[in-house]
């Protein structure tokens, strides 16, 4: 058996998957907050008042 770890596809690098959290962690935080603002923007259209 060949147990040779370089044989298989290689990792990204650390940096390169914290950048991919970061954005989707960001992206994510962006659509909750464009979410809240139409939510919010509807129920002062409806004469709701927060």
């Amino acid at each position: 058996m060949n147990d040779d770890h370089e044989s298989g596809p290689r990792r990204p690098p650390w940096l390169r998957r914290l950048g991919w959290l970061v954005l989707i962690w960001s992206a994510s935080v962006v659509t909750l907050a464009g979410v809240a603002a139409l939510m919010r923007g509807l129920m002062n259209a409806l004469g709701l008042q927060v």
